[in-house]
């Protein structure tokens, strides 16, 4: 050791040890606080944001007219391949006239199977006349709204649900027969189903269309040509909406009374010539009383008919419709809610004890292949037996007079 070493003041020469740096919070905190900041913000922009269609995809387009676009005159111009679209030319080069609206696929998922289906949604066209003498719309019947044509009760009193319903002829011997009225939902999205249902399914049938379909205006015209009444079904919102949705346009319950009325005459501008309106889905839209009267109301307004499928037991529709004055039915039973052909079978028998207990019955299924083939099957029968199938109209109620 050296002498120095032992003459220097002790605590001199010896290097003090650098203190590290301490966060003043702990590190945990820090992600802790980070985290909360965002779920506030969350909750802020829910609570805070004017958005009453929860996140729904919206598309703002300009109102301005648009000069139509002009076909290139060429002298050499050569038509594409049937479904083969020129890439040098405008689609319209080889028709001279505009394409068709706007369209877009979508994803129907059935809530109760989980089975998913894609249609493509158009645009509607102009009302073409119908080539059959039996599908003729009454134009006393039609209001121009900013969606297209949409039914009215004409300046003489005139309904829809009157003019477009179907005359019923009573059994011969049996005027005062139990009567049955049944309605196939779903009809026009699956032209397999849809084509089985005109096949198989007698006339008395009453057919409710989704308005989703490419051919929606061909299917009602036939419809109705064929002795069908027809409803128009109209999404509106189930309880796990958005993750079941019944398409573009759905009625909901956060909507303004205004809102949903607009969206309902979009669905109403889609085909004419129904003598009524049913919900597709619309559990939640169904039970609540604020969005589901003004609904009604209009429907009313409108002279249509407002069909319960029955499938919801805690709808309003029923309670609702009497206080609007509004022609109302509703199903009895849901003749396809066990999808075998011995549950369809035991649920038609259920229908067919009820219309003779009480005189009439209405009964609610979907256009599934078997369904369709168990009611043709029991349909060919209940005549023999002394039910009278007659359409939807027949058992509903009718409007308090204004």
């Amino acid at each position: 050791m050296a002498s120095d070493d032992l003459s220097a003041p002790l605590g001199q020469g010896i290097r003090k040890k650098k203190k590290r740096f301490k966060l003043p919070v702990a590190p945990s905190r820090i992600i802790a606080g980070a985290l909360g900041l965002c779920l506030a913000a969350l909750i802020g922009s829910a609570l805070f944001m004017d958005d009453p269609f929860g996140g729904e995809p919206l598309a703002i387009v300009s109102a301005e007219g648009l000069a139509p676009a002009q076909p290139k005159k060429t002298s050499d111009t050569v038509t594409p391949a049937p479904g083969k679209p020129d890439p040098a030319t405008p689609a319209t080069l080889a028709t001279d006239r505009p394409p068709p609206g706007d369209a877009r696929t979508i994803t129907i998922i059935d809530g109760s199977t989980g089975r998913r289906q894609d249609i493509q949604v158009v645009a509607p066209t102009e009302i073409k006349a119908p080539t059959k003498p039996g599908a003729n719309i009454d134009q006393r019947l039609i209001e121009t709204s900013r969606h297209g044509a949409i039914p009215k009760i004409a300046a003489d009193g005139a309904r829809p649900s009157e003019v477009y319903a179907r005359p019923v002829k009573p059994q011969s011997g049996r005027p005062d027969g139990p009567r049955i009225a049944i309605v196939i939902g779903g009809l026009g999205i699956g032209a397999n189903g849809t084509s089985e249902a005109f096949a198989k399914l007698p006339a008395s049938v009453t057919f409710a269309f989704a308005p989703y379909g490419t051919d929606i205006d061909r299917w009602v015209s036939r419809a109705r040509s064929e002795g069908h009444e027809v409803l128009l079904q109209v999404g509106m919102e189930p309880f796990d909406y958005p993750d079941n949705d019944p398409g573009p346009q759905t009625l909901l319950t956060s909507a303004t009374a205004e809102q949903n009325i607009d969206r309902l005459q979009w669905f109403m501008s889609r085909f004419q010539g129904y003598v009524g309106v049913t919900s597709l889905m619309g559990a939640r839209f169904t039970a609540n009383d604020k969005a589901l009267a003004p609904v009604l109301g209009e429907i009313a307004k409108r002279g249509l008919i407002y069909f319960d499928d029955g499938t919801s037991p805690r709808s309003l529709a029923s309670q609702i419709s009497g206080a609007n004055s509004a022609a109302f039915a509703k199903a009895d039973i849901s003749l396809d809610a066990a999808i075998s052909s011995a549950e369809i079978d035991a649920a038609l028998a259920r229908l067919e004890a009820l219309a003779r207990s009480r005189g009439s019955a209405v009964g609610f299924a979907t256009a599934l292949p078997i369904t369709v083939d168990r009611i043709a099957q029991w349909a060919k029968a209940a005549e023999a037996r002394g039910i009278m199938l007659v359409p939807v109209s027949a058992i509903a109620n009718k409007p308090k007079s204004s």
